[in-house]
């Protein structure tokens, strides 16, 4: 065997273990910014809910304002009036002090100790969402 030329031993044991290590952190950053991602759209979502909520609000108590400017004070008009102007408020009132989560959380109970009902309601606007959007 003379004049065999000899290759140098390449260590590829030291080779993968740098490429492991660079993807687990390549991984650990791309987690990272999923993890500040998921964080950033939470905040942003809960924030646009909260403004949806008091524009809900404040849209209801303008209505209500209006429906005892321009409806009459008296007779059977008068008392529905003023009658729808005062649940407009209360439901304002609902919605700055409960907001969406404590909806939910009432709408939620409501099905609890109502379950048939709960579920005919939703039948019936179904039917009326479809035939709607069937024209």
């Amino acid at each position: 065997m003379a004049g065999a030329t000899t290759h140098p031993k390449h260590d590829f044991s030291s080779e993968a273990n740098q490429f492991v290590s660079k993807a687990k952190d390549t991984a650990t950053e791309a987690v990272d910014k999923v993890k500040q991602a998921a964080s950033n759209f939470g905040e942003t979502a809960s924030k646009k809910a909260a403004d949806v909520t008091s524009a809900v609000g404040s849209g209801m108590r303008n209505l209500g304002e209006r429906i005892r400017e321009n409806m009459p004070n008296e007779g059977y008009l008068g008392q529905a009036s003023k009658t729808v102007a005062d649940g407009l408020d209360c439901g304002a009132k609902y919605l700055a002090d409960e907001g969406l989560s404590g909806l939910a959380d009432d709408v939620g109970n409501a099905i609890k100790r109502n379950p048939l009902p709960a579920v005919l309601i939703g039948l019936g606007l179904g039917f009326l969402i479809g035939r709607t959007l069937r024209k």
